[in-house]
C-alpha cells in the first residue's frame, strides 16, 4: 500500500504537471518522474491520469473550503467562490480542459461536492439549504465570468452575498 506521504508527493507532482502542460498532455510517466517514484507506484493507486486528476481536484478544492471561517456561512461561501475562482489549478482546468468538469455538472457529485456539502450542512443546519447554496455558489463560480459586461466579478460577488443573506437570513 502506498503511504499517504507518497500520495501527497504524487498529487503535488500531478498538480505541477497539470499547471505546466494541462490535463490532456500530462502522462502518468511525467507525474512519476516529477514525483521521483516508479510508474508502478502510481498505477497501484491511480489507473489513469483522469483518476489522479480527480483526486487532485478533490484535495485542492477541499483545502480551499477547509480554510474558510464557517461561523458566517454567507461570507464563507462568497470567499470560497473567490478562492476557487483564483486557484491556479481551477484556472488551468477551466482554460485548458473544461470538459473535466462536465460529469460534476450533469451526472454526479464528486468527493469535493460531498465534502463541501458536509461543511455547509453543519453551517446552515439543513441539507436542502446546503444543496441550494452549493448550486448557487457553483453557478457563480462557473458562469460569473460570462456575465461581466457591464459588471465586474466584485459586483457579482456582492450580488451573491445579497442572495445568500436573503436566503439564509
Amino acid at each position: 500500500m502506498t503511504s499517504i506521504r507518497h500520495n501527497e508527493g504524487v498529487l503535488d507532482a500531478a498538480r505541477d504537471c497539470v499547471l505546466a502542460y494541462g490535463v490532456r498532455r500530462t502522462t502518468l510517466t511525467d507525474v512519476a518522474r516529477r514525483a521521483g517514484v516508479s510508474r508502478m507506484t502510481i498505477y497501484r493507486r491511480w489507473p489513469d491520469v483522469r483518476t489522479l486528476v480527480a483526486d487532485l481536484m478533490t484535495r485542492e478544492w477541499v483545502r480551499v473550503v477547509a480554510e474558510l471561517d464557517m461561523s458566517d456561512p454567507v461570507r464563507a461561501v462568497v470567499a470560497g467562490v473567490r478562492g476557487l475562482r483564483a486557484h491556479p489549478l481551477w484556472r488551468k482546468i477551466v482554460a485548458a480542459d473544461p470538459e473535466l468538469l462536465m460529469p460534476y455538472l450533469f451526472d454526479r457529485r464528486g468527493a469535493a461536492h460531498e465534502a463541501v456539502l458536509a461543511v455547509l450542512e453543519q453551517a446552515v443546519g439543513d441539507p436542502r439549504k446546503a444543496r441550494a447554496v452549493l448550486l448557487v455558489a457553483q453557478s457563480f463560480l462557473l458562469s460569473a465570468p460570462t456575465m461581466l459586461d457591464p459588471v465586474t466579478l466584485d459586483e457579482l460577488d456582492t450580488e451573491l452575498t445579497v442572495l445568500l443573506e436573503a436566503y439564509l437570513g
